[in-house]
């Protein structure tokens, strides 16, 4: 029996909870997961996945380096999720015409909206050059030279690559916790343009009510599209004479839909998990990074909801910002959640047990795993790394004064003026009016200073406290007006001299100074620490890998591509079924209840277009009904929204954007059980480009 075959055999031998695990590279992807992905149903050859001219991969993109997505037609259509173009489509949004509220289709080329800062990258290979690495001494050199030797090797490649296509660039990342290196080539296109998005209420429907969970209902998509070159095809930067990009390939769209047990891949960027963590690692994820996390920005978007529902001038300016931060803070509680109601530390403790009695009986990385000197490096940090996660939370990119201020107090801002004298230079922040407001802004900056005291305690609190206690009587509002109203850094258009009195003197930056002067007193000394913690959990994944070296191994998720095997599969709850798809009558039951809850609100058009039961050729022929999303067992985190989701033939059925609640702990551990990958049906998604959108040009562009 080939070694292939046997390790296939012991994957399925430990059941579904592991067979479907994984997120896998694409380019070393093992015989076994491709041997399992056949059993399942997949139908392409190894090539087409990675090597071939028509490969899967080259259709996948990297969104704006926060997202996934997928090229759809011969002229450069992209589909992602709605919510990873939702700043786009909050920027181009006025009162006048609200296209986050409303939706917005470009009939024309020429009707196509350009996006500042967004891109798409293809990875066009991958490469495992740990050997070089080491053969330079990186395992013996310390954290600075081994950063130094990364980066001379990405140099090097860098000028290989673009002798071939200057339009190329290379990344080296780690991975299995630093003890391999891949490095990978990627293109990337920077005029990415706005062509399609439904209304909010559909992009976005049950909001945060039916965030993470399921049954859902929403539409979560939008569409892009890439421009290039006209002479060359390649990228280039925004001009109004480039072209739709000419893809190598895209992914052809299945309308024949899926039934329950069908195989399902999906292939995106996942941003990051944590599954070689140690126990102490998850006590401190738990204790200091999600609780703070969820404790925070609940404050927070509390006072952000009452603003935004009294004027719509500030929900549009605040509507991507609301739910970014409430995406994380309901994943915090969730994964906490999850943590303790499955046992998640004394798992990998009982794990790490007995990783200690094979390291006892092999010797292996003897004298430098060390289990206990782990724990003592984890509890040494505990409070520093809880009261860091308050301080990110309370000061970092939460109100436009206390992100101006900090960003003063760090220094590195351009420098405007003549060279002489020195007290005519100045710093000049962007005109951003449009992108926040006053009273909000205020309101959050009070309330979070004052929860900030209370999570904390008075060790690490700046000194401006001092000051709102003696000067202001413990009325952080009053304080927090003053500044607004005595500070040069919040007036539009202001020169900020730095090299003069009153500009060391001003309240504002003066602010900053004393927020940045705790992160620094947090951080101090604890490089050493956080040094050793790093080294030991890579020595405890080196040991994992070895332990289990017949066994085939996947990274933790880099915002890499890789790929995710399972099928199309429902779950029980307490004993209850709960389906793997949706249907029209759940989301018009869910409007129905729209007055109680705001997150069902939805156009009256939409209603009637999903109570009509004409879907045409959008119909699913098995259930004859139209299927707006549907589970699968895919192993998805972060990044992973808008992931195409391919059938066994590699045709795209649907786009990964949400899990469930169970899947919540699946950063640090999968459970393929309980946890589930959440897509919308490319059905929905075309019947809504056609019946709403009336978006023929597009779906003709595609093919249908």
């Amino acid at each position: 029996m080939k070694k292939s075959t046997l390790i296939l055999a012991a994957l399925m031998a430990f059941g579904t909870a592991k067979a479907d695990e994984g997120m896998w590279t694409l380019y070393n992807l093992p015989q076994a997961v491709y041997q399992q992905m056949q059993a399942e149903g997949f139908k392409l050859p190894y090539a087409d996945i990675y090597q071939s001219k028509d490969a899967v991969k080259n259709a996948v993109v990297n969104f704006s380096g926060y997202c996934s997505g997928v090229v759809v037609s011969p002229n450069g259509l992209v589909f992602t999720n709605h919510h990873c173009g939702f700043e786009a489509i909050r920027s181009h949004s006025t009162v006048e015409h609200d296209y986050m509220l409303n939706g917005f289709y470009a009939k024309t080329f020429e009707e196509e909206l350009p996006n500042k800062d967004m891109f798409v990258s293809f990875m066009k290979s991958q490469q495992d050059v740990t050997s070089r690495l080491m053969a330079n001494g990186y395992a013996k050199a310390n954290k600075r030279q081994q950063a130094f030797l990364i980066d001379s090797l990405q140099s090097v490649l860098n000028d290989s690559v673009r002798k071939v296509d200057k339009t190329l660039r290379v990344s080296i990342d780690p991975f299995y916790e630093g003890n391999s290196f891949y490095a990978t080539v990627y293109q990337d296109f920077n005029d990415l343009r706005l062509v399609f998005t439904v209304p909010k209420s559909m992009g976005k429907f049950g909001g945060e009510t039916d965030n993470w969970m399921w049954p859902r209902q929403t539409c979560d998509f939008a569409v892009f599209r890439i421009y290039a070159d006209p002479k060359t095809n390649g990228p280039a930067e925004y001009s109004k004479n480039n072209v739709p990009y000419r893809p190598q390939h895209w992914a052809p769209i299945a309308l024949d839909g899926y039934k329950e047990g069908d195989f399902s891949m999906t292939m995106g960027y996942p941003g990051s998990t944590s599954r070689y963590i140690s126990s102490y690692g998850i006590i401190e994820r738990r204790d200091c990074e999600n609780t703070p996390r969820a404790q925070v920005r609940g404050v927070k978007q509390e006072v952000m909801r009452r603003h935004m529902r009294a004027s719509e001038a500030v929900r549009i300016k605040y509507d991507s910002k609301f739910a970014q931060s409430a995406n994380y803070w309901k994943n915090s509680l969730g994964m906490n959640k999850c943590i303790d109601s499955i046992g998640l530390v004394q798992q990998k403790r009982d794990y790490e047990a007995r990783l200690r009695q094979w390291q006892d009986s092999t010797g292996f990385l003897k004298g430098k795993l060390d289990f206990d000197k782990l724990g003592a490096y984890y509890e040494k940090r505990f409070d520093r790394v809880r009261t860091r996660y308050y301080w990110m939370e309370t000061f970092r990119r939460t109100s436009e004064l206390a992100t101006r201020a900090m960003r003063l107090a760090m220094g590195g801002m351009e420098v405007k003026g003549p060279k002489k004298p020195a007290s005519k230079q100045y710093h000049e922040f962007t005109d951003n009016s449009n992108e926040w407001d006053a009273a909000l802004d205020k309101e959050v900056l009070a309330v979070l200073l004052k929860n900030y005291r209370q999570q904390v305690g008075n060790r690490y609190l700046p000194k401006f406290y001092t000051t709102i206690d003696q000067r202001f009587g413990g009325d952080y509002q009053r304080f927090v007006d003053d500044l607004y109203a005595r500070s040069i850094i919040m007036k539009k258009g202001a020169k900020l001299f730095y090299n003069t009195k009153a500009y060391k003197e001003d309240p504002g930056v003066r602010f900053g100074q004393d927020v940045m002067d705790i992160y620094y007193d947090l951080t101090e000394g604890m490089g050493a620490i956080n040094d050793s913690i790093e080294a030991q959990e890579r020595y405890l994944c080196a040991a994992k890998l070895r332990m289990e070296e017949d066994m085939p191994h996947y990274s933790d998720a880099n915002f890499t591509m890789r790929l995710s095997n399972g099928q199309v599969k429902g779950f029980s709850l307490g004993g209850k079924e709960l389906g793997y798809y949706t249907t029209p009558e759940s989301i018009v039951e869910k409007m129905d209840r729209a007055k109680s809850n705001v997150d069902y609100e939805a156009e009256p058009i939409m209603r009637q277009l999903l109570s009509s039961k004409d879907f045409g050729r959008f119909t699913d022929k098995s259930t004859n009904n139209l299927h707006l999303c549907f589970l699968t067992n895919n192993d998805i985190t972060g990044g992973n929204s808008g992931s195409p989701m391919f059938d066994g033939k590699g045709r795209l059925i649907g786009l990964a954007f949400d899990g469930n609640w169970d899947s919540l702990s699946s950063d640090i551990l999968f459970d393929s059980l309980l946890a589930r990958c959440i897509g919308v049906d490319i059905r929905y998604m075309l019947f809504m480009m056609d019946k709403w959108g009336h978006a023929d040009r597009l779906l003709k562009e595609m093919g249908l």
